[in-house]
């Protein structure tokens, strides 16, 4: 908690900070979240044949929509949508798979691919928002055994995205020079969050980025060549591809997937809550992931695809322990700013990945920090806790280790389960209620007993310290 006057204390997620601090923050957000905000338009502009300006345009609408989810979650929509929480939202990765496979069944029509996409984006972003009380309505179900096991999920499940990064953001054998180039990079995140001390300690990670991307332009390894042959200044016009098309197929496909994204959103949102202490209530998911239909709604008809909270920003948060949702809302604002500027979506996409990788082992591995932080508040002995962690971590590793496992499944397995974060959480959640919630006829009476109990070891500790 903050002191706001002398008198009232205000939570440090609704402190405002002054801009001359704010600004360096948000900053550091967004170059933290670009990587991801600009690979998935690349890999899907390049799967649907679309042009090199054409995947520029995707670039700069996607951060359009990254902005205006952002603000939507930081600055909400009275009681209909935002968590208000500091959270960076983006096109999701989690979607790549299920959306190529519509843009295979456009067989070389790439506005066909396009409009057929963004139509089943638009219904899916609706499907979310008018299904987001129902979720908000399981959080009863999301107790800390199950949010401290889906924060380590997350946490473990997107460490291979920092470690691909390295190579170049795909699974391959790593050159000398790129992990030299990583490596320093992380031993200059490293020196600065030891050394640099102040606001400019919690920009560390936005130093390292700039440092590392110099470095590798005297190395050779960055190449800025297109940037070039892109504008200033573009609009980001409505259905730019035509008319959406919507095709049934690709919409119950999209559905599934936005069940996903859903099941992601609030681990993810969960996670934030934790880090900020923010209480987790049926409200704020419900709102958070009303906030995330209105924003791939929206996403559909301005040419982009779902937008859900991105992870690496979470791990951030955790690792500049700044917490205010000001920081969001102004993030929010800047992607805006640079989403009518081209040139900087193209020298996103050029910033070389060995960089981001060296960077990406704190951002990633502070999420599965804040699970084990989670985790430490939870009893264990006597309990079959550990099993419920145990299990859940197993289930999730299984699309890390083999990325066929579910290949012989019908589709709607594969779209599923193809994403750890879900398996995992799913499992966390059956499993804390098989072991905790069936057959527990006092679980009311003994979560009461275990609140008194941590008000009265709370007030006992108060009491020491004064």
């Amino acid at each position: 908690m903050r002191e706001k006057n002398g008198d009232n204390l205000i939570p440090e997620v609704d402190e405002k900070i002054p801009f001359s601090k704010l600004w360096i923050f948000s900053l550091q957000h967004v170059m933290s979240m670009c990587a991801g905000a600009v690979a998935v338009p690349i890999m899907i502009g390049g799967a649907a044949g679309l042009e090199h300006l054409e995947i520029v345009f995707l670039i700069s609408a996607g951060l359009f929509m990254a902005g205006i989810g952002t603000l939507i979650q930081g600055y909400g929509m009275k009681n209909i949508a935002g968590a208000k929480i500091p959270v960076i939202e983006g096109t999701s990765f989690a979607a790549v798979s299920g959306i190529l496979a519509i843009i295979a069944g456009a067989h070389g029509d790439k506005h066909l691919a396009m409009t057929t996409v963004f139509g089943s984006v638009i219904i899916s972003g609706l499907f979310c928002f008018i299904i987001a009380p129902v979720f908000g309505k399981l959080i009863k179900f999301f107790p800390k055994i199950v949010t401290g096991t889906i924060v380590l999920v997350i946490g473990i499940s997107i460490m291979p995205v920092g470690i691909k990064w390295i190579t170049g953001g795909v699974a391959k054998p790593a050159s000398v020079q790129e992990v030299e180039l990583s490596l320093t990079v992380l031993v200059i995140t490293l020196l600065l969050f030891k050394y640099i001390k102040g606001i400019w300690n919690s920009a560390a990670i936005l130093f390292s980025i700039v440092i590392g991307t110099v470095l590798s332009m005297a190395l050779g390894m960055a190449d800025f060549s297109q940037v070039k042959d892109v504008g200033w200044f573009s609009l980001n016009v409505p259905l730019k591809f035509g008319m959406p098309t919507f095709n049934v197929s690709a919409i119950i496909s999209m559905i599934l997937i936005m069940l996903v994204l859903m099941t992601e959103s609030v681990g993810n949102m969960i996670a934030i809550h934790e880090i900020t202490d923010k209480d987790i209530t049926e409200q704020n998911i419900r709102r958070g992931l009303a906030g995330d239909g209105i924003s791939t709604f929206l996403a559909g008809i301005f040419n982009t695809f779902p937008i859900t909270p991105f992870a690496q920003n979470t791990g951030l948060i955790g690792l500049i322990n700044i917490k205010s949702r000001f920081v969001g809302i102004y993030a929010g604002i800047i992607l805006l700013v640079l989403s009518f500027i081209p040139k900087f979506a193209a020298v996103m996409g050029a910033i070389p990945k060995p960089v981001l990788g060296g960077v990406g082992f704190a951002m990633f591995g502070m999420v599965l920090v804040g699970g084990i932080k989670t985790l430490s508040k939870v009893k264990f002995d006597g309990t079959k806790n550990s099993v419920i962690v145990a299990v859940s971590i197993g289930l999730s590793m299984i699309p890390l280790a083999n990325l066929t496992f579910y290949e012989n499944f019908p589709a709607w397995v594969q779209t599923i389960f193809h994403s750890g974060i879900t398996t995992g959480s799913i499992s966390a959640v059956l499993l804390n209620i098989f072991f905790n919630v069936l057959g527990n006829k006092n679980i009311e009476e003994k979560s009461s007993s275990n609140e008194i109990e941590e008000i009265y070891i709370s007030n006992e500790s108060l009491e020491i310290n004064n």
